[in-house]
């Protein structure tokens, strides 16, 4: 389903990317994030929903359509390095930093920092070519 929208994520002369697609491949990395422990949430879901619904200013419909596509692109993307190096290709840095801080949204969605998934965000916040200190910062906001 996903496999032409893979292609170009992947190309190795990303462009830019249209708003849908990175709201794609940003919600889907949120859920590669949630379910890096093996225990995808009611919590981390419910996260997920109130983020991509107040980021991109969704309906319930909508934000659910879009979280069910991001569901099994995350099924189908590619290894992480892979697929987080070319969100960064295709993302601006302000939006990456914005993602960094909902990724740290969902990981803390259940009140516990599983080893799994700090390891996912220090990769990936890494990947995405954010500091250490802004994702960092952007923990702190979520757990003050």
């Amino acid at each position: 389903m996903f496999a032409d929208f893979l292609k170009r994520l992947t190309d190795p002369a990303p462009v830019q990317m249209p708003d849908a697609d990175a709201r794609l491949a940003l919600t889907a990395l949120l859920v590669r994030v949630a379910r890096s422990d093996n225990d995808y949430s009611t919590a981390e879901r419910t996260r997920i929903q109130n983020i991509i619904s107040a980021r991109y200013a969704l309906n319930a419909t909508a934000r659910d359509a879009l979280l069910a596509d991001a569901e099994t692109l995350e099924t189908e993307a590619p290894d992480t390095v892979r697929f987080t190096r070319a969100i960064k290709d295709a993302v601006a840095y302000d939006d990456r930093l914005a993602v960094v801080e909902a990724l740290w949204k969902v990981a803390l969605a259940d009140g516990e920092r599983a080893e799994e998934e700090d390891a996912l965000l220090r990769l990936v916040v890494s990947l995405l070519g954010v500091t250490d200190v802004d994702s960092a910062n952007a923990r702190r906001r979520i757990e003050g």
